[in-house]
């Protein structure tokens, strides 16, 4: 199922200086991530995975590991079709636009399909919980509320759906009830790193920074040590303590998990540029842009360049 919370940290600014640097190459990719789970939200280990590029000829396939997930890296920009197949759980389909340099996520959920019973469910299940998704997308939040209410009706342990009801109270400026909403859904699924992600974001932004780290280090250990976003979400933290150096540490291993990760370059850059090092500021500055060029900080980044370049 589709998270839709892509919520990131505000960086601090620092002031420009000047300086010409030559501008690194970077060739740029992306990858589609997703995770398949049965109607309770456990993982399903083995499904076969079929992604194929829309209106072309492209193939590739591979099957969800023992935490039901899959990962395929591509090198192309367009819409991709995602099928996943099992023996005795059936199929589920869906589509998505990838774009370069932005890791895309496809999550299904499967149901026996041995009784017309589960079938019927888990069908409804699907067009109430996209129902959800399109009234967010469309900041209609008190009927994605409803939806994702609904769909845990249907499947109480859908701890996607609980996570979505926190997005949505969020974005209708309730802190409490986002917070609320986004630890049960880590009561549903202890090891979910998105709702993690989510808390320490919200626990930053309201500067309790001590809560913020303590579960950002959880969302690190709980995705393996390795997940890019947990990491980067506590250099942001350690940012805004104003432990620069300490915040850089965490960036520069932000991108040595994911080198794609944009927002990890541009706060490179950041704390480059405070350290005085201008070059290597310019550099981080020209990667992001070349990830992310219509990105949340490309305004700010073209204008660093432009500056330090002159």
């Amino acid at each position: 199922m589709t998270h839709i919370f892509t919520g990131r940290f505000a960086p601090l600014l620092c002031a420009l200086v000047l300086l010409a640097f030559a501008p690194a190459a970077l060739a740029q990719s992306t990858m589609i991530k997703g995770k398949v789970v049965d109607t309770k939200g456990q993982p399903m280990v083995g499904v076969a995975i079929v992604i194929e590029a829309v209106g072309g000829t492209r193939k590739l396939t591979g099957k969800t590991d023992k935490r039901g997930e899959f990962i395929q890296l591509l090198t192309e920009s367009g819409q991709y079709r995602i099928t996943a197949t099992d023996e005795k759980a059936g199929m589920a389909q869906t589509e998505l636009r990838v774009s370069l340099g932005r890791t895309s996520e496809a999550n299904m959920v499967l149901a026996p399909t041995t009784a017309a019973n589960n079938d019927a469910k888990a069908a409804e299940l699907k067009k109430v919980f996209e129902e959800g998704v399109t009234a967010s997308r469309a900041n209609n939040h008190d009927a994605a509320i409803a939806k994702f209410q609904a769909a845990l009706v249907l499947s109480p342990n859908c701890f996607d759906c609980q996570f979505n009801i926190g997005v949505a109270e969020l974005a209708k400026k309730d802190e409490k009830a986002a917070e609320a909403e986004w630890l049960k859904a880590l009561t549903m699924k202890p090891d979910f790193t998105d709702a993690m992600n989510a808390l320490s974001t919200l626990y930053n932004n309201q500067k309790r920074f001590d809560e913020a780290s303590a579960m950002s280090a959880k969302a690190a250990s709980a995705g393996g040590g390795g997940s890019a976003d947990a990491t980067f979400n506590q250099g942001i933290i350690l940012w805004n303590q104003g432990k620069i150096a300490e915040a850089k540490v965490k960036f520069e291993e932000t991108i040595k998990t994911n080198p794609t990760h944009a927002d990890g370059h541009y706060q490179l850059g950041m704390a480059l540029l405070n350290e005085g090092k201008l070059p290597d500021a310019v550099a981080a500055f020209e990667i992001y842009v070349k990830l992310d060029p219509t990105g949340q900080y490309a305004t700010q980044a073209k204008g660093m360049i432009a500056q330090l370049k002159k």
